[in-house]
């Protein structure tokens, strides 16, 4: 066997030696139903009712500020 050829068969050993030891990647759904808060729709809707009260008090009483 010439030197070449050793070479280049010990190459192509670690080569498919490195080329298992790949790792593998999968996808896969979730089991369980994707949750969406809606918490932050109330919140709003909170804000809003007691922007609106303020707003009713100063303009009834524009002397209060």
């Amino acid at each position: 066997m010439s030197r070449a050829f050793a070479n280049f068969a010990a190459a192509s050993v670690a080569l498919a030696l490195v080329a298992g030891c790949t790792p593998k990647v999968q996808l896969e759904a979730p089991k369980e139903p994707i949750v969406i808060n809606m918490n932050i729709k109330i919140e709003h809707e909170v804000r809003v009712r007691v922007d609106k009260d303020l707003d009713d008090l100063i303009s009834e009483d524009k002397d209060i500020f």
